[in-house]
């Protein structure tokens, strides 16, 4: 677990989430993403998109359709500066939502039309919700068409909108950790989730009703943290590239630059360390052939002749990108260093 640092008046004032939210469109390869309107909301009973959400969220179709349009709604009184008791769909806890419109120019039929055309290219939505500004924390959702699930829109959206939840204010929405609740079934969900780093934290027992096959359910929770995404590696893992305009991704590019450069430097280190250890045992060595224990010489050269070890002057530089941070007290590694396998983490291996 992260160590536990209580924050400065200053950091309790900054978590107070804005009164108004600027929503920025994303680009991505296969689809683009808009603020989201009310005016969408009919499109997604014309996408058929709430076709088997209790396989894909555990809910009936007429729940799911009723909380879309809480959120929808949530998300267009927050881009407007309403509070979140003016939005008409109250938050008590005045949490936030986000809510994008999924845009697509694709042909895949070849027949000359846009798939979606009739939708004016509205395929479905992506939502950060329940976003908390105290605990920096929000949860991804993503809802298609019934004709476009499938297709890979997701692996193209989620990097991004993920990159946008990370990047530290202004240029995102500087959260700490995004989560996920999967029904146990959704097994392609659940695939997509880990392929993007995130990992199976706890699950509630029977929480849904399974109705195809009438018996429960486990629901699954995954998070991902802030110090284990990495936005770059992400979309590699997924065929995609980035784009440099998309928000959060020039600041992800930076950093991702400075942490490599310090691990480079903290690697020429431990090679120095490695080629002195080895000419010391070569000079140990040569001694010991003549029957010469130079005891008194390696100890001055082990600490440097100021009673210094080499491991203490070992270059222990930190990183503002948590990459590089060496130093930081928590069992987890960042994930894309073996795309999440093996990861050290205090929860049960999946």
């Amino acid at each position: 677990m992260s160590e536990h640092v209580e924050p400065s008046p200053d950091q309790e004032t900054s978590r107070e989430l804005p009164a108004r939210i600027v929503i920025p469109p994303i680009k991505g390869e296969m689809v683009h993403l808009r603020p989201a309107t009310v005016e969408d909301l009919p499109r997604l009973d014309e996408l058929d998109a709430y076709y088997n959400a209790s396989r894909i969220t555990g809910k009936d179709a007429q729940a799911e359709r009723a909380v879309v349009h809480t959120w929808v709604r949530r998300s267009v009184a927050w881009a407007n500066g309403q509070a979140a008791s003016e939005s008409g769909v109250g938050d008590p806890e005045s949490r936030r939502t986000i809510a994008w419109a999924v845009l697509t120019d694709s042909d895949h039929d070849d027949d000359g039309k846009v798939d979606a055309e009739a939708t004016d290219n509205v395929i479905g939505m992506v939502f950060l919700i329940d976003v908390d500004g105290w605990a920096r924390s929000a949860r991804i959702q993503v809802l298609l068409g019934k004709d476009y699930r499938g297709r890979g829109y997701s692996r193209d959206m989620m990097p991004r909108v993920m990159t946008y939840g990370f990047a530290p204010e202004p240029a995102g929405l500087g959260m700490h950790r995004i989560w996920v609740a999967v029904p146990e079934k959704n097994t392609r969900s659940l695939s997509v989730y880990q392929s993007l780093g995130f990992v199976k934290t706890g699950s509630s027992r029977d929480a849904l009703w399974d109705a195809e096959n009438s018996r429960y359910q486990d629901l699954i929770v995954l998070d991902t943290l802030f110090d284990e995404y990495d936005p770059i590696r992400s979309l590699d893992a997924f065929g995609m590239h980035v784009i440099e305009d998309n928000p959060g991704m020039r600041e992800a590019l930076a950093m991702r630059e400075h942490s490599v450069a310090i691990k480079q430097r903290q690697s020429d280190d431990r090679r120095k360390d490695d080629a002195a250890t080895t000419a010391d045992d070569a000079r140990r060595e040569a001694y010991e052939k003549i029957g010469v224990t130079p005891a008194s010489a390696d100890v001055a050269d082990a600490t440097n002749g100021s009673g210094t070890t080499q491991a203490d002057t070992t270059n222990d530089e930190t990183s503002n990108w948590p990459y590089g941070q060496s130093e930081r007290k928590s069992s987890k590694n960042a994930w894309w260093r073996n795309l999440g396998l093996n990861r050290k983490r205090d929860t049960e291996e999946d």
